[in-house]
């Protein structure tokens, strides 16, 4: 059995550069969990209209409410079997900024298919969007969001594009420096954009069966539709 990753990119996931290959191999079956710990240069927002909406976010751990330079990141990768028996691993990003950190929580689980990831949004997974892998022709990953769903109790909406936003994210290794770099931009198709941060940061692998899943790194609760 491989990664969720490498099952929704196929033979496409071979033209990663090689550690990008090993972190998003994580997964119960190689056994490893990923830590990234490093630098964002830079957490923005865009216009004022959208801070009320990232506050809102901010309180179940979806976007970041605050801007910031030079913030100290960490983002834990960790797979494990959620409620609903799918293989889940986690995107859980703490920003340490001055007074207070913040969290951006993500929990991603393979398509019924098998043809996209699901990406699980903040600590009760309200939203979920699907997400499009590919290469970017050099060895770097690409992160394309595609429809957005809302869920709350009997409620399953589509969220419509005015108030959506998209987001892309584009990871690459340095091997000079050793380093990851990532980058993540989210658009409004009507308003531009919204939120994003660019920084950079190294990766230990630990045994996921020896470290297990520490206490609130899953979210509240967990959503079965897909």
């Amino acid at each position: 059995m491989s990664s969720i990753f490498r099952t929704v990119m196929g033979p496409e996931f071979d033209r990663l550069h090689p550690c990008l290959q090993r972190r998003f191999s994580v997964g119960l079956d190689s056994g490893e969990a990923c830590t990234g710990r490093g630098v964002m240069e830079r957490v923005w927002h865009g216009g004022a209209f959208v801070k009320p909406f990232l506050s809102v976010g901010g309180v179940r751990n979806i976007l970041v409410p605050r801007e910031g330079r030079n913030v100290p990141f960490v983002i834990e990768n960790v797979p494990y079997r959620d409620s609903h028996g799918r293989e889940t691993v986690s995107f859980v990003r703490t920003f340490h900024l001055p007074g207070r950190s913040r969290r951006f929580d993500a929990q991603m689980v393979l398509s019924p298919r098998g043809d996209r990831v699901l990406d699980y949004l903040g600590t009760h997974q309200h939203l979920a969007s699907d997400l499009h892998l590919s290469t970017d022709g050099r060895g770097g990953l690409v992160i394309r969001s595609g429809t957005h769903r809302f869920r709350e109790g009997p409620v399953d909406v589509r969220v419509p594009d005015l108030i959506g936003g998209d987001a892309v994210v584009h990871e690459t290794f340095d091997e000079r420096s050793g380093r990851f770099s990532i980058s993540v931009r989210v658009t409004n198709r009507r308003f531009g954009p919204l939120f994003g941060y660019h920084g950079s940061f190294t990766a230990e692998y630990r045994d996921v069966r020896r470290c297990g899943v520490r206490p609130g790194l899953r979210p509240v609760r967990e959503e079965a539709r897909a």
